[in-house]
């Protein structure tokens, strides 16, 4: 391997305190413990309006789509923690998502050049019993359907209101070593697609 993977860590939630902005954390550090180069971001620091092909037309990309497009651009790998919203992924990452997908000047219509040949792992934490599971079947599908391949290894951590402590650990070293682990995977995935 010549260069250190490059992985970008984020949640598909803006809340203050997200446990799923911990998670993505604590997977990152999990990365970057194996060897990657990792940046964690938050997407309340890229706020987009909600997808309109008019407000597109109109005035194009907005600046922060661009910025988060280049982070994108710049890794070969995603770490993304989704919390669960009624069964299904977040309207912030999906708009996320759909925003980023779309092509910049230059670019073909369907170039998808944030998403074709980057990696991803997926892991969520949710108040409910199930951990947001069920939510990162929408996620798997919307990322293996424009071009991301995710890997198999994914968490769902339950309770998550009881789950962290204040340090932002897990308190169940289990959990905390399975989430780290997804981390370490994804960056030895990448490591030897780049080899």
């Amino acid at each position: 391997m010549t260069d250190s993977p490059k992985i970008l860590a984020f949640s598909g939630s803006a809340r203050q305190g997200s446990f799923n902005q911990t998670l993505a954390k604590i997977a990152g550090a999990g990365a970057q413990a194996a060897g990657a180069a990792v940046t964690v971001v938050d997407l309340k620091d890229y706020p987009m309006p909600l997808f309109n092909q008019d407000l597109e037309a109109e005035s194009g990309l907005p600046e922060s789509v661009l910025q988060f497009k280049a982070l994108m651009k710049a890794h070969q790998g995603f770490l993304i923690a989704c919390p669960e919203y009624n069964s299904s992924i977040t309207p912030l990452l999906k708009n996320t998502i759909d925003w980023a997908s779309r092509p910049e000047p230059g670019e073909q219509p369907m170039a998808l050049s944030c998403f074709q040949g980057k990696v991803a792992a997926i892991m969520a934490a949710s108040p409910g019993g199930l951990g947001g599971l069920r939510g990162l079947v929408h996620v798997r599908s919307i990322l293996e359907n424009i071009g991301v391949m995710v890997i198999p290894d994914q968490r769902a951590i339950p309770a998550a209101y009881q789950a962290f402590d204040d340090a932002g650990n897990l308190k169940d070293e289990h959990h905390q070593a399975a989430i780290a682990a997804i981390g370490a995977k994804l960056t030895e995935v990448i490591s030897k697609l780049i080899a």
